[in-house]
């Protein structure tokens, strides 16, 4: 089988294999630049395999005019900049003790050795310049059945790194064919390894929860970690009831997904410890507050904005198992255009600064907001 596509043809991509094995050296393109280009999804950056060690992985980039930069030397990897354009190129390697998320390495001469030390068959498939398919441990079968299976003893790959436990069900997430369910012995290796979640940093935690939660529909995933009792020790609480109904609601609407809204809709706040940033927290915590309001989905687009209202509005009908209000997509648009006509300094005439002109400022606010955002300046003075 051939692989091709502009990832593989081009230029730099070109320039960085043919410099390895112009040395004499292997060169593969691995992993998800070939799972994706043979699935036909988008491709972020291009990995290579060789097995030159780094020492001369740095001399065949220099004599092929290339610039080779020493990002992971101690690992085998060094990246290979080609007009401007950064490949990591990393040495076959073979894990010889492994410690739940780093493991210590030795370099390896055959290109099965390193297949046999990755994660899952769907990314121990190989490409040479050529665009010749390598796939040694049978990932292409797996592939194109959407089956996500981990290489070996699942037990043993999890051993080697706790991580692996989550994008076990992220790639179920992402390729995996939800009919025909998780892989049963990855199910059980995950659940029998929950304790070793505790040993990740959290940052790690909630990058692959984000990854996981941002694809096309995660709903089956996600019941499978709470089966397994995975989501449980992540989200004390979690329950992922709302979450298909709502995966279906965002697909009938055409509303594109947000993490942010599926993580609330499971049971997720600001407070969950998934390390997130200030932005996430903010929006998250804006979801929450919506759905703790009482106040109509307009009214909380012009509070909190567009994004919490329309979040809350769709876990709200989620959990309920029914659709929204026809009318919830052009009351949140209304909302969150509306903009209160009075300043402060409209009332210092007749208020010194101070809480007496905040409280009025208030409640002319709320008369604005109960009159359908519809009463004008004058007639709010008038008040």
């Amino acid at each position: 089988m051939r692989v091709t596509g502009e990832w593989l043809t081009s230029d730099d991509t070109q320039a960085v294999l043919r410099a390895l094995t112009d040395a004499g050296y292997q060169a593969y393109a691995v992993g998800g630049c070939v799972r994706n280009a043979l699935l036909g999804a988008p491709i972020a950056d291009v990995d290579i395999a060789s097995d030159a060690v780094p020492e001369q992985v740095i001399a065949a980039a220099k004599a092929a005019g290339l610039k080779p930069v020493p990002t992971g030397i101690d690992h085998g990897t060094v990246t290979v900049v080609c007009n401007g354009i950064p490949h990591e190129v990393t040495t076959f390697r073979k894990d010889v003790e492994t410690h739940g998320r780093h493991a210590t390495v030795l370099f390896a001469k055959t290109l099965r050795e390193d297949a046999e030390r990755r994660d899952f068959t769907m990314n121990a498939l190989y490409v040479d310049a050529d665009g010749v398919l390598v796939d040694p441990l049978g990932g292409i079968d797996d592939l194109k059945a959407g089956r996500v299976r981990f290489i070996g003893d699942p037990h043993a790959r999890i051993f080697e790194d706790f991580l692996r436990i989550l994008r076990f069900y992220r790639f179920h997430a992402w390729y995996g064919n939800p009919a025909a369910g998780l892989d049963a012995e990855g199910q059980a290796a995950c659940a029998a390894h929950i304790d070793g979640l505790a040993r990740l940093s959290r940052e790690r935690v909630g990058a692959e929860m984000r990854k996981l939660l941002a694809a096309p529909d995660p709903a089956p995933s996600v019941a499978a970690m709470a089966q397994s009792g995975v989501l449980a020790a992540l989200l004390p609480g979690a329950d992922p009831k709302a979450l298909a109904p709502l995966v279906h609601i965002e697909k009938s609407m055409e509303i594109a997904p947000r993490w942010q809204r599926r993580l609330v809709a499971i049971g997720g706040s600001p407070d969950s410890d998934l390390r997130m940033s200030r932005a996430d927290q903010r929006a998250i915590a804006g979801i929450c507050a919506a759905l703790a309001s009482d106040e109509t989905v307009k009214t909380q687009a012009y509070r909190l904005g567009a994004d919490a209202a329309l979040d809350a509005a769709l876990i709200v009908a989620a959990t309920l198992g029914q659709m929204p209000d026809a009318t919830v997509l052009s009351d949140i648009a209304k909302g969150a255009a509306a903009v209160f006509p009075l300043k402060a300094r409209d009332l210092l005439g007749r208020f010194e600064p101070g809480p007496k002109l905040g409280a009025e400022l208030r409640r002319l606010e709320n008369s604005w907001i109960a009159s359908d955002f519809s009463l004008e300046k004058a007639a709010l003075l008038e008040m």
